[in-house]
Parts: C-alpha cells; structure tokens; sequence
C-alpha cells in the first residue's frame, strides 16, 4: 500500500527543559477501523511518560483481556445494545476484528514501553445514567431508529461515510448537536471537560509527556478543555492516521 498522504515526515525531536512543558499528543481514532501500526507509528519515537485512553475502568477489564469481551448490556435500553452489536459488526468488518481495537492498540504500547496506562474517561454506568436522564423523547425514538437501520448497513456504505467525515469532521459534529443536542452534551462536551481534568492531575502527578488516545469526534473539543487550563497540546486526527479505504 501507498505512502498516506496525509502524514508528513517526522522532523526532528522538541527537546523541552521540562516535561509539564511538553504538549499533551491527542491522537484521534475510530472506534471500528484498525489503526493499530498508524498508532505505533505515530507513538514509537515520541518521548512519553505515559499513555491515556478513552477508557474506564470496567472497559478496560473487558476490551484489554486476553481474549477481549463484551461488556454486560442486559440492563442497558434497547438502543444501546443495538449500537453495541453495530459497533461488534463493523469492528469485525472494517477494523481489527472488534471494536475498540485501537485502545488495545495503545495499552499495548504501554506495556511494551514499561509506563502506565491512564484510563481517563468517565465510568461507563455513570455517563449511561447521564445520557438516559437527559434524552429527550424525539432523541430516543431517532436513536432506536438509528440503530435499527445500522445493523443492516453494508460495510462499503459504511466506508464512504468514513471517507465523508475525514473531508469535514466538525461538520457531522455539527449534525450530532443538531439531532440529539444530549448526547452531543453528555457523550462529547462532558466527557472532554473530565477528561482534560484528569490529564492535567496526571501532569501534576509528574506525567508530564502523555499521549491520549481518543475517539476522533472528541480530539477537537479536548483539546480546547486542555488549552482553557493553560495546557498545550497537539494533534493527530483520524483522517492521518488512516490508509485510504479507495473506492
């Protein structure tokens, strides 16, 4: 396969007279696409004290097992299990054979490495609880609607929606505040401003060289958190992580 386009050689390493000065790196992923050497790429030569990841707790137990597993989704609305079993097909059919693939992608870097691996998202429970408490009937009714129509979504139509949100990201962001303003607020914007709050106690913690893995949808809005704390970083979105899919 082909040089990606979208990444540039790498130059020269900034070399920093402390580590709290150091950006923290957001590389942004897809939950369901296989980025697993875009990811060692992009983290091998990068002086790191640790590695984050969109995960918490109870996800990190399943996904990062020997043999990943699905987390429990008897007590969960009909929605999000449906999600779940998209989020299984698509991971089989477009990434690395499940989904969430990337995270384990990192934790394995970390563990190659020898630092920690920092689980910075919300509990699952908890933004759950959130989410059904703030949706508003219209939002679930399109979310059941949603989910039903993604489990019977061919993969090639599904690549092309891909290849549309790496033209313009922010614009299905937009979308998503449009259609369902709480999710976008319970799923995006809270879980940024937790999330940045967690890597600035890691920083303070002596983690000064941390790069985060996270769902690309989120890279843009945890990158403002981290800089409204007085916290540099960089990014790396999905678009130059991934191989072009072609037609």
């Amino acid at each position: 396969m082909g040089r990606n386009p979208h990444l540039a050689d790498r130059g020269p390493l900034d070399v920093f007279s402390s580590t709290l000065e150091a950006p923290v790196l957001l590389v942004g992923a897809a939950h369901v696409v296989d980025l697993d050497a875009a990811i060692r790429r992009t983290l091998k030569d990068r002086p790191l004290d640790a590695i984050a990841v969109e995960l918490d707790e109870e996800r990190a137990r399943s996904l990062l097992a020997e043999t990943p597993v699905s987390g429990r989704g008897g007590d969960a609305p009909l929605f999000l299990r449906l999600w779940s079993v998209v989020q299984r097909r698509l991971g089989g059919d477009l990434g690395a054979g499940f989904a969430g693939a990337e995270m384990r992608s990192a934790a394995t870097v970390a563990r190659e490495r020898g630092i920690p691996l920092l689980l910075i998202d919300d509990p699952i429970r908890q933004t759950v609880g959130r989410l059904i408490a703030s949706l508003s009937p219209k939002e679930r009714i399109g979310l059941l609607v949603g989910s039903i129509v993604g489990l019977f979504l061919p993969s090639r139509l599904v690549r092309h929606e891909i290849d549309k949100y790496v033209d313009s990201p922010q614009d299905y962001v937009d979308q998503l505040r449009q259609a369902y303003p709480s999710v976008a607020r319970v799923l995006l914007d809270e879980r940024n401003e937790h999330m940045a709050g967690r890597l600035v106690d890691a920083r303070r913690n002596g983690y000064g060289r941390v790069a985060a893995v996270v769902g690309d949808a989120h890279v843009a809005g945890l990158a403002a958190a981290l800089r409204g704390r007085g916290v540099p970083c960089e990014t790396v979105a999905f678009g130059a992580l991934r191989e072009p899919t072609g037609s």
